[in-house]
């Protein structure tokens, strides 16, 4: 019961949860582009499978914190640079979500969307192995500033539970949003990339401050929202015009 009462603790808690949503949002971008391409009555399970296994993953490291400390002993030098287990998680995980977005820029330019002649849907299994894969990454970043912030790992799952139900709620507005605006699609996809970048970067003891990647993020998308918001009057406008001319000419 001391818990429930010290203030700090729920302040602790408060602050946790807001940073698991946007540690996740980046997360729910990666799933919500894969899902897309599952065909449509699979998409809205495989975004609650992809989120809920994205939990049990942030949980079950939580558990394993011992063994997460033992990611951190260096196993190999390459060109100087220390590789531990971490980095080599990092690494890799970064290079996946690089090539991964890569390839659904190049999918999205190409016109290979789903629907499509020609365009060939990807299994079920085959889109859950791979947000599995990139649960992992993510989910580093997201422990890690867990355990720097709370020491109860009841607080930390309280928190990594109630952020993943706030994201499962606005997945699936957050995934409509983004299949049916192909700019914001392009430009989620370029920040993954980005993101993925900076995963590798970590892997090799590059440290970019997080605040600057998501900073670009909201940013840009502020930016992208005015635009669609300008052509969306411009719109309305034309068609006003030419209801307007319409009636002239009658």
């Amino acid at each position: 019961m001391e818990i429930f009462l010290d203030p700090s603790i729920w302040a602790a808690f408060l602050t946790l949860t807001v940073l698991e949503i946007v540690l996740g949002i980046d997360n729910i971008i990666f799933i919500s582009i894969l899902t897309n391409r599952l065909p449509e009555h699979q998409r809205a399970r495989g975004r609650y499978i992809g989120l809920a296994a994205a939990m049990c993953t942030r949980i079950l490291l939580l558990f394993s914190l011992a063994w997460m400390m033992s990611l951190t002993e260096d196993l190999f030098s390459v060109l100087g640079n220390d590789i531990s287990a971490r980095d080599l998680i990092l690494l890799l995980g970064g290079a996946f979500l690089m090539a991964k977005a890569t390839r659904e820029v190049h999918n999205s330019l190409e016109g290979n969307e789903p629907g499509k002649q020609g365009a060939v849907l990807p299994s079920f299994a085959g889109v859950m192995a791979q947000i599995a894969v990139i649960d992992i990454v993510f989910s580093l970043d997201s422990v890690i500033t867990a355990v720097g912030l709370v020491q109860h790992v009841e607080i930390m799952v309280a928190a990594i539970v109630i952020a993943v139900a706030i994201m499962m709620l606005a997945s699936g507005s957050i995934s409509d949003f983004v299949e049916s605006h192909p700019t914001v699609k392009m430009l989620a996809l370029s920040f993954l990339i980005l993101i993925g970048l900076s995963l590798v970067g970590e892997g090799l003891d590059f440290h970019t401050p997080k605040g600057y990647i998501y900073f670009a993020m909201a940013f840009s998308f502020g930016v992208e929202l005015l635009n669609l918001r300008m052509r969306k009057v411009k719109g309305k406008t034309l068609m006003l015009r030419k209801a307007q001319l319409g009636d002239l000419m009658q």
